[in-house]
């Protein structure tokens, strides 16, 4: 049976900081060893030479280290996602994943929060884009899943997932040893990798066929409701947190989930918010969330044909400031607007993660 969760949302007050981890441990809100994900922003540039996310990652092992009894090959394997490019007002933090112990809650039939967490086989190079990585990808959250006490793919509201991307190095390998890769851009591939991610998961979790080498990146018509794909140079395989509900463990969160139809579709976050169990009325505030809800995960993208409620916009076109940035910017406004708090997780990079110009939403709330 899947074990209670606590979860906190901490800030990151530089990207060297994991104070408020600590704080929380010493407090005695959550234990060291019961720590079993963490999912954050941080204030780099979200490209393939982020290495915010690499100091922010050691950070917070450091203080699980020094706190637990844990040894720091044990706490490397816990899996620790970071997004990075915190642009606009979107502000650097990291949602925290605890297990409780069975006594310290009251067990319940309602669904509550559970996680389950799984590393692929290893993803090679030449595996970004094609059918091999989707099936690595795919196998992966079902043994996630299977952690996590989740049967029915109906009852998992959020994948997120870190997956290798190309770079000249990786590159190199693949082609000494006489393969090819889909694209020789490393930048490119980071959205390559993220999009073959979420067939994977969309595979694995009943939402589509399989799909062909030719179908990624190209029928967009393909997607997951409830994948967040992050890429980096920090593993070489998938590492997979599956978040969902489960029953009979008790606990004082849940989960829920829908999707932004497009950059400016604060519906699809609301509804996310209610799917999680929260009641609100017709046309709801962010004064009407309270202390109850913990946080969003959002993924966006730039509409391909560049626009927006049939407006044009030049963000594909822009030779200054890459689009991802911009779209970014774009939709932590439009979340912090409604959540009240510019601390939300929102990661660009979404093909193939909700419908095309839009994306998928999970909303954790208090029960």
């Amino acid at each position: 049976m899947s074990a209670p969760i606590e979860v906190r949302k901490v800030p990151l007050h530089t990207v060297s900081d994991a104070s408020e981890l600590a704080k929380l441990i010493d407090d005695g809100v959550l234990e060291a060893d019961r720590v079993i994900a963490v999912i954050g922003k941080t204030e780099g540039n979200g490209g393939v030479n982020d290495y915010t996310r690499i100091i922010a990652d050691r950070a917070f092992r450091e203080v699980l280290t020094e706190k637990g009894s844990r040894s720091a090959e044990e706490v490397k394997q816990i899996p620790i996602v970071w997004s990075g490019g915190t642009d606009g007002v979107i502000s650097p933090h990291a949602t925290i994943f605890a297990t409780l112990p069975e006594d310290a809650v009251e067990k319940t039939d309602e669904p509550r929060l559970t996680v389950g967490y799984a590393m692929s086989e290893q993803i090679l190079p030449e595996d970004i884009g094609r059918v091999a990585m989707i099936e690595k990808v795919a196998a992966g959250v079902e043994k996630a899943m299977a952690e996590a006490g989740i049967e029915d793919p109906a009852d998992v509201h959020y994948v997120q997932t870190k997956t290798p991307l190309l770079t000249i190095e990786t590159i190199r390998d693949a082609k000494s040893r006489g393969k090819t890769v889909w694209t020789e851009h490393t930048h490119e591939s980071m959205d390559l990798s993220n999009a073959t991610t979420a067939l994977g998961i969309a595979v694995a979790l009943g939402e589509i066929e399989m799909p062909s080498d030719e179908d990624v990146m190209h029928d967009l018509s393909l997607y997951s409701s409830v994948a967040s794909c992050s890429s980096g140079v920090e593993l070489d395989r998938a590492q997979i947190v599956v978040v969902g509900n489960a029953r009979g463990h008790g606990g004082d969160y849940r989960i829920g989930h829908s999707v932004m139809k497009d950059a400016l579709d604060q519906d699809g976050i609301w509804e996310a918010i209610r799917d999680a169990g929260l009641e609100l009325p017709e046309r709801p505030h962010s004064s009407d969330l309270g202390d109850r809800l913990v946080n969003v995960f959002l993924k966006c993208e730039a509409d391909p044909d560049g626009v927006v409620r049939g407006r044009r916009n030049a963000m594909l076109d822009d030779s200054d400031v890459h689009w991802h940035r911009q779209i970014k910017a774009t939709v932590g406004g439009v979340t912090a607007a409604v959540t009240g708090d510019p601390a939300v997780f929102v990661s660009v990079a979404a093909v193939h993660q909700g419908p095309s110009g839009g994306g998928p939403v999970a909303a954790i709330v208090k029960a």
